[in-house]
């Protein structure tokens, strides 16, 4: 699959387009070189040249990737100031960091380091002042609500990334460091146990149920992961809240909840329901069942509720086991409705909420 180049090296390409304007030139494809040395070449999409400041853009082709930003203007205004330094601002649809626990103060634009040393050495290969470098992404805020941005408390706009300036296609370790960043700003903001939610429905519950935005972190299929992460970063205890279909794996040490790498949830509900004491008529309608959803339903409507307590009570021990960390377990069906928890979860401030 084709790789592609993150917003940073392309923010870094317009500069030095910018730039080389800036000096008489007028490039249709600049290069610059990325930080493990590659050369990346990029066409210039618009340049236009004002006295002693120019604005260039370049379309981000971010490869095969399903990026949200493929195809996006990113751009970059230049304006000689006649010193030495280089200073770097955010424009239009670039956002500012308004929490703590990332790489980038409060109240700066959301620019990692990365894609601020390539800007800086881009310009400096052409300029021999110091120039003011405003870096903007038209439409970039109504892109940013598709975005994990909102959550890590990055407003109005999207975020300057790149580590290497190449974006890798399908690239599951970026989406992991978005999850897992999620965890630093809820640590930061005084948070010692947080509330795990593997998809949209447990987060919706639980900030309906009074947990702080701040203390609720989304971990996709990543729940062992994340699990691991929250450890690391010095959490205490973590309540994994979600839809019975993806917590159910959970009991049975599945961490990765893709339905590609594993899925035993109807036969894990069956053997917790056997031991349970349930019929074997009942069994055997259970093995049919289509969805999680139907499968529960089937066990609350035949008295089974402490199979599905079993479920989150080996869910919980699994996971604490895994993270060496305290882990709550609260599972929810579709009209967000609690229909079990192990008593991990009671003992803990965010699990007496969720119940």
């Amino acid at each position: 699959m084709r790789f592609g180049y993150t917003t940073g090296a392309c923010a870094a390409a317009a500069a030095k387009a910018a730039c080389l304007a800036l000096v008489g030139e007028v490039p249709e494809v600049v290069r610059i070189t990325l930080p493990a040395g590659e050369t990346a070449r990029m066409r210039v999409d618009e340049l236009e040249v004002d006295g002693r400041k120019a604005r260039a853009c370049v379309l981000k082709d971010a490869g095969d990737d399903p990026d949200v930003t493929h195809g996006v203007k990113v751009c970059a205004e230049v304006r000689l100031t006649g010193g030495r330094e280089v200073v770097i601002r955010g424009g239009e649809g670039v956002g500012v960091v308004t929490k703590e626990g990332l790489d980038i103060p409060v109240g700066e634009p959301a620019i990692t380091p990365v894609p601020k040393r390539m800007i800086e050495q881009a310009v400096r290969e052409v300029l021999k002042e110091g120039a003011e470098v405003t870096v903007s992404i038209p439409g970039g805020e109504e892109l940013a609500s598709r975005t994990m941005n909102p959550r890590l408390g990055i407003a109005g706009g999207l975020s300057v990334l790149g580590t290497t300036g190449i974006v890798v296609p399908w690239s599951e370790s970026a989406l992991v460091r978005s999850l897992e960043k999620q965890v630093d700003v809820a640590l930061a903001a005084g948070f010692r146990e947080l509330v795990l939610a593997p998809g949209r429905l447990g987060e919706r519950y639980a900030l309906s149920r009074g947990v702080p935005e701040d203390a609720v972190v989304q971990c996709g299929n990543y729940v062992g992961y994340m699990l691991e992460r929250c450890a690391d970063a010095g959490a205490e205890a973590v309540v994994v809240c979600g839809h019975a279909g993806k917590l159910v794996k959970l009991a049975s040490g599945i961490f990765c909840t893709h339905s590609r790498v594993a899925d035993a949830r109807i036969e894990t509900l069956t053997a917790h329901a056997a031991w349970a004491g349930a019929e074997r008529e009942v069994l055997k309608e259970l093995r049919e069942c289509a969805t999680v959803e139907e499968a529960v339903e089937l066990l609350l409507d035949s008295g089974l509720q402490g199979a599905l307590e079993a479920v989150a009570e080996a869910a919980a021990r699994r996971c604490s086991e895994f993270a060496g960390i305290r882990v709550g377990v609260v599972m929810l069906n579709r009209r967000l409705k609690p229909v079990s928890a192990d008593p991990r979860a009671g003992e803990m401030k965010w699990g007496r909420c969720l119940l």
